[in-house]
């Protein structure tokens, strides 16, 4: 019974698939090894430069702070890529160059707030040439009279004074406020600026009759602002001298009596000598008529 026993599992046991585990070898043990085996690649030697042994310098922050922008180094100019360039760039002159010729320097001037500003008050006198046509005497026939005995010089010939000094364009009046409508009166305060330097201010003043005239008499108050900046320039200074009034009154004009050609009524007012009385006036010779 044994011996058949052993007989049925021989055969078993000659079987790969019911041996144990541990008892089967892998089939890649079986398998040649490789001849060719992995070498490592040979390193490229580097050369390190030794470190130097002498110190680096240590600054002073204390006396001598650390400028950020000195380590940045700045690139070529115009002059170093291209010197027939560089030269044809125009230069702008420099603001007291520009005073000294008497020509306007406009780059100094873009962003001057002239309802405000003083900018270049005071900087340095005009040429003696300039200064002989603003303070030139006045020609006793270009000065009026007024009814009331008050002498002036025509505001056109203020303008024309000031074309001949700095040439038309070189001058100009900038407003410092708004016109100031009161009740029968406007009133604005100008600045004077010539050659983009602040010269005088003043206000002017004029009166109106109705809403209707306030435009005309807006302009009539820039005039009498000119004339009153022109003092400080000298221009027609003599017709505020006290002395000059009194000799220039008894020597170009006298009082003479006049009669309303409409009403009939009588004043006494001021002309000159060699003009005569403007309507709605005349001239009468005695006062016997009231």
């Amino acid at each position: 019974m044994r011996s058949r026993a052993l007989q049925i599992l021989r055969p078993l046991r000659s079987c790969p698939s019911l041996r144990p585990s541990s008892q089967i070898r892998p089939a890649s043990s079986t398998a040649p090894k490789s001849t060719t085996q992995w070498k490592p690649k040979p390193r490229t030697a580097t050369t390190t430069a030794a470190p130097s042994s002498k110190p680096l310098p240590v600054t002073d922050t204390s006396t001598n702070p650390v400028d950020p922008q000195a380590a940045i180094s700045s690139g070529p100019n115009v002059t170093e890529i291209d010197p027939s360039l560089s030269a044809a760039i125009p230069t702008p002159p420099s603001f007291t160059s520009a005073l000294s010729s008497g020509a306007p320097n406009p780059g100094n001037t873009d962003k001057i707030n002239w309802a405000s500003s003083f900018h270049g008050l005071s900087t340095m006198p005009f040429p003696p040439e300039t200064a002989a046509v603003l303070m030139k005497p006045l020609d006793p026939r270009d000065v009026e009279i007024k009814p009331d005995g008050i002498i002036y010089l025509p505001e056109i010939k203020y303008r024309r004074i000031l074309n001949q000094a700095f040439g038309p364009g070189g001058w100009g009046l900038a407003p410092r406020g708004e016109l100031v409508i009161a009740e029968k009166l406007v009133t604005r305060e100008y600045a004077l600026v010539v050659h983009g330097r602040f010269v005088s201010e003043a206000r002017g003043e004029c009166g109106y009759f109705s809403e209707e005239t306030i435009p005309t008499a807006g302009e009539g108050c820039k005039s009498n602002a000119l004339m009153r900046c022109c003092k400080d320039l000298g221009i027609a200074s003599e017709l505020w001298d006290p002395r000059y009034i009194r000799e220039f009154k008894k020597t170009h004009a006298h009082e003479v009596w006049v009669e309303h050609v409409v009403n009939k009524k009588r004043r006494q007012v001021w002309k000159l000598k060699d003009a005569d009385v403007a309507y709605p006036y005349k001239e009468v010779k005695s006062t016997a008529k009231a």
